[in-house]
């Protein structure tokens, strides 16, 4: 696909609108990317559900086909440096389309969170004419939004509960930061994988397990514990240290932890999300 996403001064508004579509479109494929990974330990897959037993990758094709309009209103929605309320109202109705489409079932609750954060973000650059790099669009969402989403902190959520129990930072305060975990850890990862490997699927799966050595996951923290949490860092870092996906007979591993993850009902989902986050910065980055 051939992607112009620098915007035209001559026409701005018509140029944001046609950018808010690209940005759309990145967000949705980065989120196919990650849902088409396997073997990602614990996670629903096309090969299996992992940890779930109440969803499976059709729920997820009826989440994503719900949220195909939120990522391009977002961006549109930044473009025009939008209040952080006009986003929480985006998110909040993406939200309940998401429900419907699943009959209840939270699939991507935290990717209209965080993907529609920088989605927004990316929106505003490309209107602004500013930079498209990583740093730049996650160090925006703290400038311009961050004060907003630390007053704005749920107390009543899974995510809070668990960090209220077991402590460490959440979602929200990785966004309020500009995403550290993105900037320093994640985005340096997949393009150093892609470059070492130029498969994108390796580069995302070695991603993923690079975020799990590191990442609070509150998804694993609510359904596990901190025992759980304890478990899944241990893990992911013994694969990493003996070579990642480079090293052979790494997808068999990674299928093992699969199995086991599974089995132990542990859900990286905060990994997913911000996986799904690091593919579309590369992907806004590069113009593809």
């Amino acid at each position: 696909m051939t992607t112009v996403l620098h915007p035209v001064a001559e026409q701005p508004r018509i140029v944001r609108r046609d950018s808010s579509r690209v940005l759309g479109r990145m967000a949705i494929r980065s989120l196919y990317t990650e849902l088409s990974l396997y073997p990602k330990p614990g996670l629903v897959s096309p090969v299996d559900n992992g940890a779930h037993d109440d969803m499976s990758m059709a729920t997820f094709m009826r989440s994503l086909f719900s949220l195909r309009t939120y990522f391009v209103q977002i961006a549109a929605a930044g473009g025009f440096e939008s209040r952080f309320i006009t986003l929480k109202q985006l998110g909040m109705d993406a939200e309940r389309r998401m429900l419907t489409a699943t009959a209840g079932i939270n699939t991507h609750r935290g990717a209209i969170f965080n993907l529609g954060l920088l989605s927004a973000s990316a929106g505003y650059h490309i209107a602004n004419r500013l930079p498209l790099d990583t740093d730049a669009i996650c160090m925006t969402v703290a400038t311009l939004w961050g004060k907003d989403l630390m007053a704005d902190m749920p107390v009543d959520s899974n995510g809070s509960r668990a960090i209220a129990r077991h402590g460490g930072p959440g979602a929200r305060e990785q966004a309020a930061l500009g995403y550290p975990v993105l900037r320093h850890v994640a985005v340096p990862t997949y393009d150093n994988a892609l470059k070492q490997s130029g498969d994108r699927n390796l580069a995302a799966l070695q991603t993923f397990f690079t975020l799990m050595s590191v990442l609070n996951d509150t998804n694993i923290l609510h359904r596990a514990g901190r025992e759980g949490l304890d478990y899944v860092h241990q893990q992911a870092r013994e694969f990493l240290s003996d070579g990642g996906v480079f090293a052979s007979g790494s997808i068999d591993r990674a299928a093992e932890l699969n199995r086991a993850f599974s089995q132990r009902r542990i859900s990286p989902g905060g990994a997913a999300d911000l996986l799904s986050c690091a593919i579309f910065l590369h992907d806004v980055r590069a113009g593809q």
